[in-house]
């Protein structure tokens, strides 16, 4: 008997997030847009100060993109927030 692995992580650019995944970058997506609030920064002032495309940092808030761990990095960095605040 074989076993089959199959990974639900791969990049964006080549497939969909599975059920569980989604549901979690919605999570991450919903904790990230709330501390940007707390912290009175715009979509378009964190984007700068983190280095990224005000499109993608969007997508990130709607949870409709993957998001690379050192991208979530450069964001609580910016936010100054603990990991808590945005992991799901």
């Amino acid at each position: 008997m074989s076993c089959r692995v199959v990974y639900h992580c791969i990049p964006a650019y080549c497939a969909v997030p599975s059920k569980l995944a989604s549901t979690q970058l919605k999570r991450f997506g919903a904790n990230l847009r709330r501390e940007r609030v707390k912290a009175g920064v715009t979509q378009e002032e964190l984007a700068e100060m983190a280095d990224l495309n005000v499109r993608t940092l969007q997508k990130m808030e709607a949870g409709q993109t993957n998001i690379l761990i050192t991208t979530a990095i450069r964001l609580r960095h910016s936010l100054g927030c603990p990991w808590s605040a945005l992991l799901p």
